[in-house]
């Protein structure tokens, strides 16, 4: 254990160097980088040391020295195929395109590089140091390595399942029906597949629209009932609000443009909770259960209110974006009124707005020039003057003794007399001759309705609605497969044949069409490049093993348990009710190259125990029983390296994925893999013999 343990420090300190080379900081991501590398790191420190220690227990006559070279030369070739093995599973990741990859690019940069100065370490310093812990302190006993009830048991399940077909039929179809049964909790929606689960932050936002043209005195009676609510929850220490401008910057503010809300029927709400030490629920749950009893009083206003959590990622609108195309912008807002209207009264669709304002009323003041003209006084002085009354001016800076900064000094008229023109009419101008004439004696009003917004997206007028996932399965992957259906009825409906697209843009804007965007686009971009990668790493390691075994069949052998991973990690998110994330997903990759790597060592101590002329039978069911040891340390290592950030609500995905996987495939490979060779190996032997008997 003091041997294994040397090569933890020596290791980090090298990553760490390596980090600082490469120009990343120490930062959240790195140091579950380094988290991640423990439990991968330690692995040929592992296999080297307890093969050291299972020739020491042969009682051979050789030196302790000897024995050590010859343990290190037994496994030496094997161990650094494996772990090159899971270099290929790790280092593809790093070239993931879009947001995901320079976001979790330390990972694989850092555990590929973690796993060379390891398995370097292993090979060099671990057969070194155990050598003298053995020459100082030799063990009194050598029962460690005196098979155990548990060992005799494998030899006897193992002999059976060799040599009955019915019995290996049978363990085939219980494999099988264990992989099929562990998808179809994908199927069922029992785990739920998602870009990144919700984070637990110590603050979250309630954005508040009021009709538009409100003003803002309304506005802030509605604030202050929303605010007087979100008080009586025990986890909030404190509620700011904004209201007629935009909160301090954040992620949300940044992302989906929150910055520039300064109109008066607009408000933003800054809620605080405690510290996540010191409360039991996590924020999404406190924000989840205050949507409800928040709509009911905005709706009381007849205002539109979002709960906004700070998101881990991605940056986008809204979970769910709706991009509306088409050639006639009237009917496309009609459109997008009516998809509002749908999706309100959708189960589980929460927070929906559109980007679509209602009709606006306006009153214009412009200026009779000829009147102006006659009395001498231009017409950007009475524009002038009525935008220093109702926008006001800075004058000046009062410098007041209970203030650390100089106050400005603004001049506009006092907020009672700012709701309307009736004020502004009334201030007075002075002609060229001196006489006083009112602003409404040299200018006309003009009722109008407010032009409203136009949208572009890569030069294509577009609509939004947008909304958000809540219920049971908070993942907009199933609000789509819910709504798709829908939504194509309500545009038939309206006489619209409405094209849908779901990972690109459509090529004009003349037809009608709409694009499925929001988290939804992200997590497509995520998953596919982390699918691209994960075939890349399956033909890196045959490629590997191919150039290692000289054979095409036998990694097709040490591959067959990667799926048997989804045995532990689909069971185990849905045991802990986790979703299946982008970081479960990497959690994945790398564990294939884990089992990959038990799976090398294995198969090759079976042809190694071929060459010393066991009995293929004797030599498949001996490996499992030998070699089971170090593939349980390693698991066992695995499990609590990654133990440490299992509750972290970003990175739960990648523990539990390590970890059931690790366990399940540990398990599950020890059987299936010499089983597997046994039926390769005897069916080669056989082509062999026949062909033999035919050239005879």
């Amino acid at each position: 254990a003091v041997v294994v343990a040397i090569a933890i420090p020596v290791t980090l300190a090298l990553t760490l160097l390596i980090y600082y080379l490469a120009g990343y900081t120490l930062n959240r991501i790195t140091l579950f980088a380094l988290i991640f590398s423990i439990g991968i790191l330690v692995d040929d420190a592992i296999v080297v040391v307890e093969n050291i220690h299972r020739h020491f227990s042969m009682h051979d006559g050789r030196s302790l020295w000897k024995l050590s070279v010859d343990a290190v030369g037994e496994v030496g070739n094997p161990t650094l195929l494996a772990t090159w093995a899971v270099i290929a599973a790790i280092l593809p990741m790093a070239f993931v395109s879009g947001l995901m990859g320079p976001y979790m690019r330390p990972i694989p940069v850092g555990a590929s590089v973690a796993m060379l100065f390891s398995v370097a370490i292993a090979f060099i310093i671990s057969p070194w140091a155990f050598a003298h812990i053995l020459e100082k302190f030799p063990p009194r006993s050598h029962a460690g390595h005196e098979e155990s009830g548990l060992d005799r048991f494998y030899r006897r399940t193992m002999t059976v399942i060799l040599e009955n077909g019915r019995v290996r039929a049978g363990y085939f179809l219980a494999m099988v029906g264990l992989l099929i049964g562990s998808l179809a909790l994908v199927g069922l929606r029992a785990v739920t597949v998602k870009m990144l689960p919700f984070d637990n932050k110590n603050e979250f936002q309630v954005v508040l629209n009021m009709p538009e043209g409100t003003d803002i005195d309304r506005t802030g009676q509605a604030v202050g009932a929303l605010a007087e609510r979100l008080r009586q929850v025990p986890e909030v220490q404190r509620v700011t609000s904004y209201i007629g401008t935009a909160s301090p910057y954040n992620f949300n503010g940044l992302v989906r443009h929150y910055f520039l809300r300064q109109r008066p029927y607009q408000a933003d709400i800054l809620v605080s909770l405690s510290r996540r030490q010191e409360r039991k629920r996590q924020s999404h749950a406190i924000a989840k259960e205050l949507r409800a009893p928040l709509a009911d009083i905005a709706r009381s206003f007849g205002a539109r209110v979002q709960v906004a959590e700070i998101p881990p990622g991605p940056p986008v609108l809204s979970t769910l974006v709706f991009e509306l195309y088409g050639p006639d912008p009237a009917k496309r807002e009609e459109l997008a009124r009516r998809l509002r209207v749908l999706l309100q009264a959708t189960e589980g669709i929460v927070d929906v707005d559109t980007y679509v304002p209602d009709p606006q009323a306006l009153e214009r003041l412009e200026v009779d020039r000829q009147k102006a003209t006659l009395n001498a006084i231009p017409a950007g002085s009475v524009a002038q003057t009525v935008e220093l009354a109702l926008a006001g001016r800075t004058v000046d800076l009062a410098h007041m003794e209970d203030e650390k900064e100089p106050v400005e000094i603004r001049l506009r008229l006092p907020p009672d007399k700012r709701g309307g023109l009736d004020a502004v009419r009334s201030i007075t101008l002075l002609s060229r001759n001196g006489t006083a004439i009112p602003v409404s004696a040299l200018s006309q009003t003009r009722r109008l309705e407010l032009d409203t917004p136009i949208y572009h997206k890569n030069l294509q007028a577009v609509t939004y609605v947008i909304a958000d996932v809540s219920g049971r399965q908070e993942s907009p992957v199933y609000a789509i497969m819910q709504l798709r259906g829908r939504v194509a009825e309500l545009a038939e409906s309206m006489g619209i044949g409405l094209d849908q697209y779901f990972t690109r843009q459509p090529e004009t804007s003349q037809s009608w069409a709409l694009k499925w965007d929001g988290e939804w686009q992200i997590t497509y971009e995520v998953f596919r490049d982390l699918g691209l990668a994960f075939a890349v790493v399956l033909i890196l390691i045959y490629i590997l093993v191919v150039g290692w075994f000289k054979s095409f069949t036998v990694p097709l052998v040490i591959m067959a348990p990667i799926p048997l991973t989804l045995v532990g990690i689909l069971p185990a998110h849905w045991a802990m009710g986790a979703f299946f994330t982008a970081t479960s997903m990497i959690g994945f990759i790398a564990g294939a190259g884990i089992v990959v790597r038990n799976s090398i060592i294995l198969v090759d101590f079976i042809q190694l125990r071929l060459r010393e002329g066991m009995p293929l039978e004797a030599a498949v069911v001996d490996a499992g029983a030998v070699r089971f040891r170090p593939m349980l340390l390693t698991a066992a290592a695995v499990v609590a390296g990654a133990s440490v950030i299992l509750f972290d609500p970003i990175f739960q995905g990648l523990a539990v994925s390590l970890m059931a996987g690790e366990v399940a495939s540990t398990l599950l490979s020890r059987t299936a893999v010499p089983v597997l060779y046994f039926l390769l190996a005897r069916r080669q032997r056989l082509d062999k013999e026949a062909i033999e008997g035919e050239s005879v």
